[in-house]
């Protein structure tokens, strides 16, 4: 029959125990600071990078500039809604100067025809900048990627420490059976 007690006990690694070996309480430390660093270390990178990120993104809109550019060359003709080709354009920079340079634009565009590309604080081209909304989303995802990264490696070194605390307590107890083993006969009393 099966009581409603619990058998297992909290904290019982730190409890008073004749049986209990320092490699324990070790072991409930490790377990304790793996823990506490998943949980504050994990948040914090998590936050630090995807607020790096979104500053990144926030400069890159602010130093970019839409420019409207006239095509130079024929594109190929467009096969799907999300084809692209080079083609070389001409943009007025923002000093006045005319200018001309390869990028990919739309396919199917004539020579002649304009279109807009971004261009850079010195009016070199350059891709667009995210959006507020993509910007906010990649770097959610940048963030959870670091927190994800610092978990792994908090549960991989804490994984190798384990091992190796479990290595020590198999020799150790190697070398006790060694020593009580051979006391042991057919007659134990």
């Amino acid at each position: 029959m099966r009581s409603g007690r619990r058998t297992t006990r909290w904290l019982w690694r730190w409890r008073a125990n004749p049986l209990r070996r320092r490699d324990d309480v070790l072991e409930a430390w490790l377990v304790l600071a793996l823990w506490a660093l998943v949980a504050v270390g994990g948040t914090l990178a998590g936050v630090l990078t995807a607020r790096a990120a979104d500053d990144v993104f926030a400069q890159q809109r602010a130093e970019r500039a839409p420019v409207r550019a006239v095509l130079l060359t024929d594109t190929p003709p467009s096969e799907a809604n999300s084809y692209r080709a080079f083609a070389q354009v001409r943009w007025t920079g923002t000093d006045g100067s005319a200018r001309t340079g390869k990028t990919l634009v739309e396919g199917g565009l004539r020579a002649g025809s304009t279109t807009v590309l971004w261009t850079d604080t010195q009016g070199n081209l350059t891709t667009r900048p995210p959006s507020r909304t993509d910007a906010a989303g990649e770097a959610g995802l940048l963030g959870a990627a670091s927190a994800l990264a610092v978990t792994g490696i908090a549960f991989g070194a804490t994984g190798a420490a384990r091992w190796c605390l479990d290595r020590r307590r198999i020799d150790e107890w190697g070398r006790e059976w060694d020593l009580v083993g051979p006391r042991w006969g057919h007659k134990t009393g």
